[in-house]
Formats: C-alpha cells, structure tokens, sequence
C-alpha cells in the first residue's frame, strides 16, 4: 500500500466514521420518525463512502461500484417503504413522535 493512498483511506476513513457516528446519534436521541429516517441515511452513506474508498485503493473499483449501485436501489427501495409506513403512522396517530407509538393497538 502506497503511502498516498493510506493517507487517502484514513482521510476518508475518519470523515466516514464521523458521519456513521452522526448517524448514530440521530437515530438514538430523536423522536421523530423523519429524523430517524435521516439518520439511517447517514449510516448507509457512511458505509457507501467506505466501499468505495476500499475499492479504490485495493484496485478493485468495478467491484466496488457494482456493490454500491445494488446497496443504492436497495436503499432506494428502503426509503420508499419506510415513508410509506411513516406517512401511514402520522395518518392514524397524527403525530410523528415515537413515544405515541404505544397508543397504536389493533
């Protein structure tokens, strides 16, 4: 592994970790469904970020690409169902807030 291309893997390696960590916390604090949804979009970038800085410096980037096209529609697919559901949730509760998901019965 050339020098560069170490320094290249852990700039992009601690700027990843740093979104993956944002990520994180917005899915732990919030309680707001929106929010939540925002923070699982953090994490799959920080991971997309991370294949791609792997595949690029292992030499393997149409590997990389293809997994991150299919990790894409895959998240695609994921957000829309996830709306989906949100958007059924505020219809019935009127509210985005987890905590008055409990009232949700039947």
């Amino acid at each position: 592994m050339d020098s560069s291309n170490l320094f290249l893997f852990w700039a992009f390696g601690i700027f990843a970790i740093l979104i993956f960590i944002a990520g994180c916390y917005c899915i732990l604090v919030s309680f707001n469904l929106i929010r939540v949804l925002i923070g699982v979009e953090l994490l799959i970038k920080a991971v997309t970020l991370l294949l791609i800085v792997a595949g690029y410096i292992s030499g393997h980037t149409a590997l990389a690409q293809s997994v991150v096209i299919t990790l894409i529609v895959i998240e695609a697919v994921f957000i829309t169902v996830t709306v989906g559901v949100i958007l059924g949730i505020h219809r019935i509760n009127g509210s985005l807030n987890t905590r008055r998901l409990r009232e949700l019965k039947g």
